[in-house]
C-alpha cells in the first residue's frame, strides 16, 4: 500500500506512473463523454423504444443525476476500501451497464442501465484524481498530470456529442454505449498491474447516514436548477432547490458532529482548499452557463443540423488543449498562481464579453468567444484542482476530489439556471406580444409554430425569435463577463499568499 503521507517534495514519478496516467485517462474520457453522448442518439432511441415524454427525459438526465448524487459517497468509500479497488469495481459496473444499455429493448431497461452507468461514473471520477494524487507526489509532476486530467475532462464533453452523431449516422444507437467496452476492459487488465493501491490507514467506520443525506442535498438542488432555465422559476423547482438546501444544512451538521464523518471538516482547514473549491465552482458556472446559449445558437439561430453544430463546436476545443499546460508552465516558472488564475478568469470574462457583440449571423464570433471562454476556464480548473489536491492529505484524496467535482456539478447547474433565466427573460421581453404563446416562451417553440404558419408570417416570426434569442445571449454575455471579472478580483485577493505543498 502506498504510504499516505504528504510531503513538500516527494519522489519523482517515472515511466510506470506516466503510463498508468494514460490508462486512467480512458475511463475519465468516457465518463465525461457519457454526459453528452445521447445528444444525437435520442431521436433514434425514441423511434425504436417509443418512450413517453417523461421516460425520454429520464433516459437523458438520470446519468448526470446519479453521478452528482453519489460523488461524495464514492470518494469517501474509495478512501476507506482502496481507490484502485473502487476503480476496478466501477469499471466493471460501467462496462456491464454499457452492454445492457446498448441492447436495451425497453425504455425502462435503458433508464436502469443509465442509472448504473451513473453509479459507475461516480466511482471512476474521484478515484482517478485520488490515484493521481497518490502516484505523483512531486508537486511539479502532479501539476502536469492534473493539467492533463482537466483537459481530458473538458474535451470529453465536447467529443461525446460528436461521437454519438457519427455512430448513429453509420451504425445504430446502441453503438454509443459499446465504445465504452474496450476502454473498460483495458482498464480492468492493466489497472491491477500499473496502478498502486492506496487508502486511508485509519478511516474509522463508514458513515452510512450521510449517504442518503448527501443525495437528498445534491439531487433536488441539481434537478431544480437544471429545470429553471427552460421551465422558469415555477414553485415546484424553487421548492426542490429549497428542500435540497435544507438537507445540505443537515448534511453539514452531520459532518461536524459525527465521530467518523463522510467528509472530514479538517479538509477545509487545508491551506487553500476552500478557495479552490469555491473558485472551481465559479469556473463551472461560467462554462455551463455559456453552453446553454451557444448550442442553441448554432442549431436554432444559424440553422445548422445537430451533427454540423457539434462538428463546428469542436473548433473551440483546439486552444483548450494548450491552456492547462500553459497555466502549469507559468506557475512552475515562478509566476504567482494568483496571477495565473486571475488571468484565466479575465480571459474567460473576455469570452463572455464577445458574446455581447453577436448578431444573428455571427458564427465565427461565437466560436471564437467559446474558445476564449473555455481556455480561460480550463486554466482556472487545472490550477484550482492542483491547489485543492495539494492541500488535501493523501489519505483523504478521494473525499477531496469528490468535493471538487460535486461543487462543479452545482456550479454548472447554477450557471445554466441564472444565465439561462436572464437570457429567457430578455427573449420573452423582446418577443412581440402578438406572437403565439409557445413562441413567446422559447426559441424552439417559435420555430415549431412558424412551421405551421403560411409564408411571410412564419418567416417574420422566425426572424423575431432569432433576434430575441440573440439579444438574450448578449444579455447573458454581459452578466457572465461581470461575474467572471468579479471572480478574477476575488482570486487575486484570496490566492496571493497561498502556496501548494
Amino acid at each position: 500500500m502506498t504510504n499516505p503521507t504528504s510531503t513538500s517534495t516527494g519522489s519523482r514519478a517515472g515511466r510506470r506512473e506516466w503510463t498508468a496516467l494514460g490508462v486512467l485517462m480512458l475511463p475519465l474520457l468516457l465518463v465525461s463523454m457519457d454526459v453528452s453522448v445521447l445528444y444525437f442518439a435520442i431521436p433514434a432511441i425514441s423511434a425504436d423504444l417509443e418512450p413517453s415524454g417523461t421516460q425520454q427525459l429520464w433516459i437523458f438526465d438520470i446519468y448526470a443525476f446519479v453521478l452528482a448524487g453519489l460523488l461524495m459517497t464514492m470518494g469517501s468509500l474509495g478512501d476507506r476500501i482502496g481507490r484502485r479497488k473502487l476503480l476496478m469495481i466501477g469499471a466493471a459496473a460501467f462496462g456491464t451497464a454499457s452492454l445492457i444499455a446498448a441492447y436495451a429493448n425497453s425504455a425502462e431497461t435503458l433508464i436502469a442501465a443509465r442509472a448504473v452507468l451513473g453509479i459507475g461514473g461516480a466511482t471512476l471520477m474521484p478515484s482517478t484524481m485520488a490515484l493521481i494524487r497518490t502516484m505523483f507526489t512531486d508537486p511539479a509532476q502532479r501539476a502536469k498530470a492534473i493539467g492533463l486530467w482537466s483537459g481530458v475532462m473538458t474535451a470529453g464533453v465536447a467529443l461525446g456529442s460528436v461521437l454519438s452523431g457519427v455512430l448513429v449516422e453509420y451504425f445504430w444507437w446502441g453503438s454509443v454505449f459499446l465504445v465504452n467496452l474496450p476502454a473498460m476492459a483495458l482498464l480492468l487488465v492493466l489497472g491491477p498491474v500499473l496502478l498502486p493501491e492506496s487508502r486511508d490507514p485509519a478511516p474509522g467506520r463508514f458513515d452510512w447516514p450521510s449517504v442518503p443525506l448527501s443525495m437528498a442535498a445534491v439531487l433536488p438542488v441539481v434537478y431544480g436548477l437544471k429545470e429553471i432555465p427552460s421551465e422558469g422559476w415555477h414553485t415546484e423547482y424553487v421548492v426542490s432547490v429549497t428542500v435540497g438546501l435544507l438537507f445540505a444544512a443537515l448534511f453539514v451538521q452531520r459532518q461536524r458532529t459525527a465521530d467518523s464523518p463522510m467528509i472530514s471538516p479538517a479538509l477545509f482547514r487545508g491551506h487553500g482548499f476552500t478557495p479552490a473549491v469555491v473558485l472551481n465552482l465559479v469556473s463551472s458556472f461560467g462554462m455551463m452557463g455559456s453552453a446553454f446559449f451557444t448550442t442553441q445558437y448554432l442549431q436554432s439561430v444559424l440553422g445548422k443540423s445537430a451533427l454540423e453544430a457539434a462538428l463546428w463546436a469542436l473548433l473551440p476545443a483546439v486552444p483548450i488543449g494548450m491552456a492547462a499546460p500553459l497555466a502549469t508552465s507559468l506557475v512552475q516558472k515562478g509566476v504567482n498562481r494568483a496571477y495565473v488564475v486571475t488571468a484565466g478568469f479575465a480571459i474567460a470574462a473576455a469570452g463572455y464579453a464577445l458574446l455581447a457583440f453577436t448578431g444573428t449571423d455571427s458564427m465565427w464570433l461565437v466560436l471564437v468567444a467559446c474558445g476564449v471562454l473555455a481556455s480561460g476556464i480550463v486554466m482556472v480548473v487545472s490550477q484550482m484542482t492542483d491547489l485543492a489536491m495539494g492541500a488535501a492529505p493523501v489519505e483523504r484524496a478521494g473525499s477531496a476530489s469528490s468535493l471538487l467535482e460535486t461543487g462543479a456539478e452545482f456550479g454548472g447547474a447554477l450557471g445554466m439556471a441564472i444565465l439561462g433565466s436572464i437570457g429567457t427573460a430578455i427573449y420573452r421581453h423582446e418577443m412581440p406580444t402578438s406572437a403565439p404563446a409557445p413562441a413567446q416562451e422559447t426559441l424552439g417553440g417559435a420555430l415549431a409554430v412558424a412551421d405551421q404558419l403560411p409564408g411571410r408570417a412564419g418567416d417574420a416570426l422566425v426572424t423575431a425569435a432569432r433576434e430575441a434569442f440573440t439579444s438574450g445571449m448578449q444579455g447573458a454575455g454581459i452578466a457572465g463577463a461581470v461575474l467572471l471579472a468579479g471572480a478574477a478580483v476575488a482570486a487575486s485577493m484570496t490566492l496571493r499568499r497561498i502556496r501548494v505543498k
